[in-house]
């Protein structure tokens, strides 16, 4: 081989090893096919979209099969034949023709092997990333004619390899465009509720939260924006001014609410500090009723105040709380020792109770009225009984006070001689209205007007009514 060969075949990317290294068993020109011919494997591999695959030839078959497309001249040089013309593929000097017609049948089916690998890929819905650079360097390959097979074939399967790739590269662009409209949709939703959280009234907001919300929120936003799908520059831009927008609203809002609300527990502490002050300076008073009173309208101010903050609210009202119950711890101190001291009055004045219950007014009003002022006298004289029996006892008492003072009454209006001629003259009166009633009922009864027949006995039955009752009350004044 000249030095000028040499220099050709390595720029060509063609020089072959040495012939020692060249095995037949590395041969595998399973893709050889005759230019026009198809294999028996391709209609069901085109119906199923899945690469014929062909169990590699054996050695001889192989060359048998390469021969087809190619010649070897006596000096080692090799031509493929192209629709009946042939071009120069390369020299494998110093070897026999089947050994340089090997050599360049292993180029062939390197590209070969290449492209089966890659409608792999396409049938298993690979992504497309690089599928096209690999395509244009089979291509490439393949025009440079540096090998030996049917080139047309190979060139064919490239191109439908090439359109397959367009095919599944517009279902990656469908799937692309669905799964950023998710996206999209994901990112609307999440700057739709910054935005609404912000919205909200502030008097109206759980602070807490709604807080822990929006931090949530941004959370997602950073996880989407790291992680998620690219919207392009201008979408994520408006949707992150749009968010930011939102949040910034929202804790200006936060801000002045809680600035708000301190000045509120400020001013009410103040107001609280100052009605400790005056529980503090009354705790000591002894005048018992008064300072109860006080202290029930100190307590009703202490509910219609505004609320401190929590932590510093129940410290107030504790303080508050304390100077109420020296003073009734005090007063109830002094009332126990009062009970003690009232519990024989107590026994006294049960015991008045049971003659008091024993008198009877109607019997001898007279009599009754004597006995009544009698317990009453020694009552008085009795004094004082515990505060927890007070209002027991003296309800008892007013119940026998009432009965004589009921029957007291009834025979004042028996006797009450005005009464009675009220009672008379009313008597008469209605004796007049009935007998009226009675000729205008007559009248319409003979008229046959059921309208004033009604009316009439309706007024007719309401004074006899009343009439009964008047010579009732008659009766026990008389």
């Amino acid at each position: 081989m000249t030095h000028s060969q040499e220099s050709d075949d390595q720029n060509n990317g063609t020089t072959p090893p040495t012939p020692a290294s060249v095995k037949p068993s590395s041969i595998k020109p399973s893709a050889i096919k005759p230019s026009g011919v198809k294999s028996s494997a391709q209609p069901a591999a085109e119906a199923t979209n899945q690469p014929a695959v062909t169990p590699p030839p054996s050695y001889s078959t192989a060359l048998d099969e390469a021969r087809r497309f190619a010649r070897v001249a006596e000096d080692g040089h090799v031509f493929v034949l192209i629709d009946g013309t042939e071009h120069p593929v390369g020299q494998y000097p110093d070897a026999s023709a089947d050994e340089a017609l090997a050599y360049f049948v292993r180029k062939y089916d390197d590209v070969v092997n290449q492209l089966l690998l890659l409608e792999h890929r396409v049938a298993a819905h690979a992504p497309t990333t690089d599928m096209d650079k690999t395509l244009n360097h089979l291509a490439e390959a393949v025009s440079e004619r540096k090998m030996v097979g049917d080139l047309p074939a190979l060139e064919a399967r490239i191109e439908k390899a090439r359109a397959d790739v367009k095919e599944l590269q517009a279902a990656e662009q469908r799937e692309h465009e669905k799964a950023r409209a998710e996206h999209l949709a994901e990112r609307e939703e999440i700057v739709a509720e910054a935005e609404a959280l912000a919205a909200k009234d502030p008097e109206k907001v759980q602070w807490k939260q709604s807080s822990q919300r929006m931090n949530e929120l941004f959370e997602a936003w950073k996880t989407a924006q790291k992680s998620g799908m690219r919207l392009g520059r201008s979408t994520e831009d408006a949707l992150w001014k749009r968010f930011r927008g939102a949040r910034t609203t929202f804790d200006k809002h936060r801000r002045a609410f809680f600035s708000q609300l301190d000045a509120d527990h400020a001013e009410a502490k103040r107001v609280k500090e100052e009605l400790i002050a005056r529980a503090v300076e009354l705790q000591t008073s002894t005048d018992w009723g008064r300072t109860a009173g006080e202290y029930r309208k100190l307590m009703s101010e202490w509910k219609a105040s505004k609320r401190a903050s929590r932590k510093d609210d129940d410290a107030l009202w504790a303080r508050f709380r304390a100077a109420q119950d020296v003073f009734f711890d005090a007063r109830k101190q002094v009332n126990a020792e009062l009970d003690k001291e009232f519990e024989e009055n107590l026994k006294v004045k049960e015991a008045l109770l049971e003659e008091a219950r024993r008198i009877d007014p109607h019997k001898d009003l007279a009599a009754a009225k004597r006995a009544l002022d009698s317990v009453r006298d020694r009552w008085d004289a009795a004094g004082k009984v515990p505060r927890a029996d007070m209002q027991r006892i003296e309800a008892a008492l007013r119940q026998v006070e009432d009965s004589v003072r009921d029957a007291e009454d009834q025979e004042w209006r028996r006797s009450n001689p005005e009464t009675k001629a009220r009672s008379n003259s009313m008597l008469a009166q209605l004796e007049d209205s009935i007998a009226q009633l009675q000729e205008e009922l007559d009248k319409a009864q003979a008229g046959g007007d059921e309208r004033k027949i009604r009316a009439a006995q309706e007024a007719l039955d309401a004074r006899q009514t009343w009439l009964k009752t008047v010579e009732a009350s008659a009766r026990e004044l008389n």
